[in-house]
């Protein structure tokens, strides 16, 4: 009923709304306070158009195979992937700042 789905929309929405500040956080820590902003446009818009792409796809996928089995396979593939990614984030050596010899303390 309505009741049950105002409860869905408003916790589905505070859960949209929790993402934005962490977000925003790395967009700066990235890219820097003053880039920060433009990123995360471009983060936001590009997630976007993937959520339209993959709810157009699974509609396809629903039209032609008659369910969603296929949409759902490929949505799990692609969380997998995405856990993979995550878990290597970091992981390689970046230089943060210029390594000084100890000879040059002396």
């Amino acid at each position: 009923g309505y009741a049950l789905l105002s409860i869905f929309a408003l916790f589905y929405g505070l859960d949209w709304i929790a993402t934005v500040p962490p977000t925003v956080r790395l967009s700066a820590k990235c890219f820097g306070e003053q880039s920060a902003p433009i990123y995360f446009g471009w983060i936001l818009a590009i997630h976007q158009i993937g959520a339209a792409a993959a709810a157009w796809g699974a509609g396809l996928m629903r039209v032609e195979f008659g369910d969603y089995f296929a949409a759902f396979l490929i949505a799990a593939a692609t969380c997998f992937i995405a856990t993979a990614m995550v878990l290597v984030i970091g992981k390689r050596n970046r230089p943060d700042s210029i390594a000084i010899p100890a000879s040059a303390h002396a």
